[in-house]
């Protein structure tokens, strides 16, 4: 049974903007209308400052060392972030859960967004499964989707480039 769309799709929009952030409040705007967010009002140049906030504190959590420090950090993030859920129709596309207030601006949007997204994820999927890329040289942030919960790598191209690093290692010996 699927509850409520925040999960997957709220980290992995958390992971695009901290990966490259937003440079403008048109970029900010492009890219999260691109990631099926509807926007309610204007982007300005202080929700682009509050976004970058938000990143952060989020990337705290991704670089959290167990699963408590996480479990706090994102504990802090949802205390100062979220509001009561309601149900919402604000777009047309049906009765869904919001977890923030009415008109917001886009930066106080997304920090709810990914606050409660982030918590959905890991309670949902595991608390280990929002990492970096473990190709050395690849800061890259992804949350692992996979089916077996296995995903150490933000994409096949850095997988490949490891096993081929330690191929060559292991003919080198």
């Amino acid at each position: 049974m699927h509850l409520n769309p925040y999960g997957e799709d709220a980290v992995n929009l958390a992971a695009d903007l901290a990966n490259r952030r937003p440079a403008s409040a048109e970029e900010l705007a492009d890219r999260c209308r691109s990631a099926g967010l509807v926007l309610e009002s204007p982007v300005t140049s202080q929700d682009v400052d509050r976004v970058l906030a938000v990143l952060d504190e989020w990337e705290k959590v991704v670089d959290a060392v167990d699963d408590r420090e996480r479990a706090d950090l994102v504990n802090r993030m949802l205390a100062a972030a979220a509001a009561y859920p309601r149900l919402t129709d604000h777009a047309g596309h049906g009765w869904h859960l919001h977890y923030r207030d009415n008109r917001q601006p886009l930066g106080s949007v997304l920090f709810s967004l990914i606050s409660v997204g982030t918590a959905l994820h890991l309670a949902g999927r595991g608390m280990h499964r929002l990492r970096r890329c473990a190709l050395t040289e690849c800061a890259t942030i992804f949350a692992d989707t996979s089916r077996t919960g296995r995903q150490r790598y933000c994409s096949a191209r850095c997988a490949n480039c490891d096993a081929v690093r330690r191929h060559r290692a292991r003919a080198a010996a």
